[in-house]
């Protein structure tokens, strides 16, 4: 009698969150998933969308072999000591003309495949890559500054102990951001001791569960944000006790703030001045609030002010350091860089913010005839003409390079432009991680393991980055023979020898991820090698933060403390507290140059006064609605899912308008229209949804991917949206795009 399929522990790579998961697998597909009770964060929930998982794992764009590009423009495979041997000498001989600066770095992990671009800097070092950027860069970026400005670090939201939970842009019923998102909402929704408030120009999920939902009219959140700030001043709902302790000087911003007509601010913006009024009072008389944006502010006018208003919002009224507010906790690995964000891009001199080009200026930083404009382009596990603002012109762009290096799963768009791609293993047949935040005051951490083999023909990230090390003349065996015979003895000998290696020979020092994964990832086993570079960062994080570590039950000084550590993630195959903190913490974490939370940013400050002379953002005769190009919808998920088939509904993405807007156009549901932005047009089925104010009109992320249907013709499968939006239409700080905030006209097709 057939035996069931053993039930194994592991993780959802669709959004930050990470929930774990419990799956059975055979015959190298997923048979049943389920929410992972044992998992310390998200306790056995999950959404509906890592269901069709099996939809990543197998599906017919997988890349099976290295593929170089003819002279025709198609592709032809290789091996891989070809594909290894030409990559690393054609961009050897770039670096060798033009400089190592000259190449640019894009990618670097998914929600969920942090640990390739661990080993990515191995690669970047040895071929002086200088410059680099993510997907990061076109939504967080301008929240990122605010932070550093303010407190020098991340503050995470405690929704779950709040009494009153505020989101501005933000929808987690479909985006989450926060470990159990549904039941939490339901449950502050449940209890009349506890409010939510939720700004946003459409009454999403999130919304309807709502006590105050403030239906902004689409690009007007800064000036809302500035009204409630001035009521909490206004009507003496400041923690100055808080500030007075915790804070720098605020006068200049009290004094913009004084100048704010509420009133004024508020019709600007199609909201009620009383709901305005009571959303503050709310905040300012809790207990503790927590507060979250995303990119619906984030992808807006006025983004990195909106950042920065949002922050004041708690900062004010003192709710951090308490259980239900605002907290800086501990992170493992480097997924936001480091920095004084004082640098700026060779060509166009935009700010470089957490290490991170503007993606809005990566084109621009090509076609160019400047000296130092980028030449080459190593892409890793991103689809920059899919996902990055104004697609034409990054297809462009690519196409101007001298040489493009594509790692992916899949042949996505820009695997397409690319002259050589290299075929990764998938995020569940190696081992892998994410470094998104753990949570507060105690911090889990995930190390996946593998599921299924790797398939045939791909290299995991981390052994296509050593390869190329080793091509590139970066080390030999003989350089590892030390390292490599203390990682056989036990880790405890390893770590000695490493040190002694790290401090003594730069060159090595130069790579170190690579290094790891030659000598102690070999001794850990087959299919965990990558999780060697875990092992660094558990040493610096026990490091940094040792009375952390303890406090979640680890024992040891030194080396020892993280060694702990790292046995501990490798045994607990569904999670593990790696930190806890007392709440404290927080303050003492704050990083500024005063150690005080500084609530004054000039360059913000005067975006804010100059608020009182802007008329907000309005359509034009000829194009007359706003465009919110990416809307998250139940059909929506993460690109990594490119077969269509995994959608129950909504299988073509439809445009969504507001009854109002349909009947003055004469169309229903279900009719075809077409959707005309500056920079481009498409074909589109219309919903009509009484979500949406007049004149604002929606469109889903995650379509237009290109996919063979069922009859094998390759075919595009819904609204690709950057056809449509353009990376000239940006904040002025940031450079992240208004995608939630695209002038258009829609015509009815007969």
């Amino acid at each position: 009698m057939a035996h069931p399929a053993e039930w194994k522990s592991t993780s959802c790579i669709l959004c930050s969150t990470n929930c774990g998961l419990q799956v059975q697998v055979e015959d190298g597909h997923f048979k049943k998933i389920k929410g992972d009770k044992s998992n310390p964060r998200s306790k056995g929930y999950t959404c509906e969308k890592p269901s069709g998982l099996d939809h990543y794992q197998n599906h017919a764009d997988r890349l099976t072999t290295p593929l170089r590009r003819s002279e025709d423009g198609s592709f032809e495979a290789i091996d891989w000591d070809t594909a290894i041997r030409e990559v690393a000498g054609k961009l050897a001989r770039i670096r060798d003309t033009h400089g190592g600066s000259k190449i640019f770095y894009y990618g670097g992990g998914g929600q969920g495949n942090h640990l390739g671009g661990v080993y990515s800097g191995a690669t970047r070092r040895v071929l002086d890559m200088r410059y680099s950027s993510n997907a990061l860069a076109q939504e967080k970026t301008g929240e990122f500054w605010v932070e550093r400005q303010m407190f020098g670090g991340r503050p995470e939201p405690d929704f779950e102990h709040a009494q009153v939970a505020v989101f501005v842009g933000k929808n987690p019923w479909h985006s989450h951001g926060f470990d159990r998102a549904r039941p939490i909402l339901r449950a502050i929704a449940k209890d009349r001791n506890r409010h939510m408030i939720v700004v946003d120009p459409r009454r999403t999920e999130s919304a309807d569960l709502a006590d105050i939902f403030l239906q902004v009219v689409p690009g007007t959140d800064a000036f809302v944000l500035a009204a409630m700030l001035k009521v909490l001043v206004e009507e003496g709902l400041t923690d100055l006790d808080f500030l007075s302790a915790h804070a720098s000087d605020g006068q200049a911003l009290f004094d913009v703030l004084s100048t704010v007509p509420v009133a004024d601010y508020c019709e600007r913006a199609g909201v009620s001045e009383e709901l305005v009024r009571q959303a503050a009072r709310l905040i300012g008389g809790a207990e503790s609030v927590s507060v979250l944006e995303d990119l619906g502010v984030e992808m807006a006018p006025h983004s990195t002010l909106n950042s920065y208003l949002e922050k004041l919002l708690y900062s004010l009224t003192g709710h951090l350091a308490r259980p239900g507010t605002m907290n800086l906790g501990t992170h493992i690995g480097k997924l936001i860089g480091g920095g004084k964000d004082n640098k700026t891009s060779p060509v166009g001199g935009h700010k470089i913010i957490t290490g991170l080009i503007p993606c809005n200026a990566i084109p621009d930083e090509i076609l160019s005839d400047h000296p130092d404009r980028f030449r080459a382009m190593f892409i890793e596990s991103g689809n920059p003409v899919h996902s990055l603002a104004d697609s034409p012109r990054m297809r462009e762009a690519l196409d101007a390079l001298e040489c493009v290096v594509v790692i992916d799963v899949a042949m996505t768009e820009t695997a397409k432009r690319a002259d050589y791609i290299l075929p990764a293993a998938s995020q569940y047949e190696k081992v892998e991680t994410t470094f998104f935040g753990g949570g507060f005051p105690d911090h889990t951490f995930l190390l996946r393991q593998p599921l299924f083999p790797i398939a045939e023909g791909t290299l995991t990230e981390p052994e296509i980055h050593s390869r190329l090390c080793r091509a590139l003349g970066a080390f030999e065996d003989r350089d590892l023979a030390t390292l490599r015979e203390a990682a056989q003895e036990s880790v405890e000998k390893f770590g000695l020898a490493f040190v002694q290696a790290m401090t003594g020979e730069p060159k090595l020092a130069a790579i170190m991820p690579v290094v790891l994964y030659e000598t102690l990832g070999r001794s850990l086993g087959e299919g965990l090698e990558g999780a060697a570079s875990v092992w660094g960062a558990v040493q610096t994080l026990a490091m940094e933060n040792a009375d952390s570590v303890r406090r979640a039950g680890f024992e040891g000084e030194g080396l020892a403390l993280g060694n702990a550590l790292f046995r501990a993630i490798l045994d607990n195959t569904n999670g593990v507290v790696i930190t806890s903190d007392p709440y404290e913490a927080t303050m003492e974490r704050i990083r500024t140059d005063d150690g005080r939370i500084e609530l004054v940013i000039p360059e913000l400050i005067q975006e804010l006064a100059d608020l009182i002379d802007e008329q907000p953002p309005r359509t034009t005769d000829d194009y007359p609605f706003i465009l919110a190009a990416g809307e998250r919808r139940t059909s929506t998920a993460n690109t990594i899912f490119r077969d269509p088939s995994w959608r129950r509904k909504d299988g073509e993405g439809a445009m969504r308008m507001s009854p109002g807007d349909a009947e003055g156009l004469g169309v229903e549901t279900g009719d075809r229209i077409r959707l005309t932005t500056k920079r481009g047009s498409v074909e589109a089925i219309v919903e009509v949804n009484d979500t949406l104010r007049e004149g604002h009109i929606t469109i889903p992320n995650g379509y237009g991917l290109e996919y063979p249907d069922a009859e094998g013709t390759r075919k595009v499968h819904g609204i690709p949206p950057n056809e449509l939006t353009s990376s000239e239409d940006r904040d002025w700080l940031a450079l992240t795009p208004w995608h939630k905030h695209v002038r258009a006209r829609v015509e009815v097709i007969a």
